[in-house]
């Protein structure tokens, strides 16, 4: 998907504005699960999540190649959102975002906080899509979909960054929503030579890229009812299920009940709050530890944008509603 050095030119544009994230090893994490346990701490960056990264070079790219759009339009449940409006905005760019009803009450704040004209429509993430796509044109804006070759260039940095720096890494687990992660980092293995294998994880309540990939091609799910917001997704995505079909190992899906469960653990171990994507890749580790006991590993944390109720429910031992 992309060579060596268009990582490090991505790598370039995202470290002007993006510190590179830590990745550490806590000894109580990996003692916890048998394995010898790598966090990549995407929620140390600038609006707490990974897709701060995809944000810098699409509005990079958008600058060079339609120097006369006055902004853009896109859809999220929230991470894709603040790295949207930060980016635009930073560039003198209106910035609009559609989130769905009932969206997290912390990252629409954050949202708006970053410059983000925030609006609210339809039932889901998918729905919201759909709106903001109908209204791009009339408003002259340019479509920011959840998935395009210059998000992943960006997001792909930080499979990149620790990659690069830890070749003893056996398998890497990554969530999935929509896919810019997965492929970022399956595309950064492949650029690097690199010999992990690569493991996605999904909620089983919104599996469609489990299902696809079996199926061997796209399936839609019915619902995506599950609190890990940034894997609440019904409809995967083509171009990005083209890619982790082949390149990812395999997609296991993890309950809401092992999301929450991550979460304590991470919390107990390291002192880092995890939003549910964010912590359902070491969900998809404790699933797997038998198999993976003993060996070298990393978890992507790839944000920990969680509404405080929710983290309040999950530390007292319960499983926040959808």
């Amino acid at each position: 998907m992309f060579d060596l050095s268009e990582l490090e030119a991505a790598a370039e544009v995202v470290h002007r504005t993006v510190p590179a994230s830590p990745a550490l090893r806590w000894p109580l994490l990996s003692e916890a699960v048998g394995a010898d346990v790598v966090v990549k701490h995407e929620n140390h960056l600038p609006t707490g999540a990974f897709k701060v990264r995809g944000g810098v070079t699409f509005v990079d790219w958008l600058r060079r190649t339609h120097p006369d759009s006055p902004g853009i339009i896109t859809a999220t449940r929230g991470n894709h959102g603040q790295s949207q409006a930060r980016a635009a905005v930073a560039a003198g760019l209106r910035a609009v975002v559609y989130v769905p009803e009932g969206n997290s009450v912390e990252k629409n704040a954050a949202m708006r906080a970053w410059g983000a004209d925030l609006r609210i429509f339809g039932a889901d993430f998918d729905v919201a899509r759909e709106e903001a796509f109908r209204v791009a044109e009339d408003e002259g804006l340019t479509i920011v979909p959840p998935f395009h070759k210059e998000l992943v260039r960006g997001v792909a940095t930080y499979g990149w960054e620790l990659l690069s720096a830890h070749p003893e890494i056996e398998v890497l687990y990554v969530p999935i929503g929509c896919g810019s992660g997965i492929c970022g980092c399956i595309a950064a293995r492949d650029a690097l030579g690199h010999k992990a294998e690569i493991v996605g994880v999904v909620s089983e309540n919104a599996n469609g890229a489990k299902l696809s990939v079996e199926a061997g091609r796209l399936i839609e799910t019915n619902s995506a009812a599950t609190f890990a917001d940034g894997m609440a997704v019904r409809i995967p995505v083509q171009a990005a299920f083209d890619i982790y079909s082949k390149g990812a190992a395999r997609i296991i899906q993890v309950s809401d009940a092992e999301v929450a469960e991550a979460i304590r653990l991470y919390w107990s171990a390291t002192h880092n709050a995890a939003e549910g994507a964010g912590a359902a890749p070491l969900a998809g580790l404790m699933q797997e530890r038998a198999a993976m006991a003993g060996r070298t590993v990393a978890v992507i944390h790839c944000g920990g944008n969680i509404d405080a109720p929710k983290f309040a429910t999950v530390l007292n031992g319960g499983i926040p509603a959808p």
